[in-house]
């Protein structure tokens, strides 16, 4: 789902105008950054938490060259998904076994080609 997709749900949601509902995404969306700039812990409860965390400097390799470089350490945004967001995409409740009600929602599946694929690690 893109942003714009976002906007149009939330605007048929609510009933607001597409603009009012940009409005609401944008505010959302940088009341997250700039929570995450100040070093803050962002939780939706039910959704998930955004944290800021970082990588240390490390030994990398250019894929065109294959010659080896230091990558430089850098803080990132991460997501770590709420019990009851990775239950429902799995498809099990939140004591981890298989839900018993009939649910009609579809359960998420992966996307084609959204494997994540790891290059040659180098031993440093």
């Amino acid at each position: 789902m893109a942003k714009n997709n976002l906007i149009d749900h939330l605007s048929e949601a609510t009933k607001a105008t597409k603009k009012d509902a940009e409005l609401a995404v944008d505010a959302i969306l940088a009341s997250i950054v700039d929570a995450l700039a100040k070093g803050e812990k962002v939780d939706l409860r039910g959704f998930g938490s955004f944290q800021v965390t970082g990588k240390k400097e490390r030994r990398g390799r250019n894929p065109r060259t294959g010659e080896t470089m230091m990558i430089a350490a850098r803080n990132v945004a991460v997501f770590k998904p709420s019990k009851e967001l990775s239950g429902r995409l799995n498809d099990t409740s939140e004591d981890g076994g298989e839900t018993r009600d009939i649910n009609t929602d579809p359960v998420a599946e992966p996307q084609e080609g959204s494997l994540k694929v790891h290059g040659d690690k180098l031993d440093v």
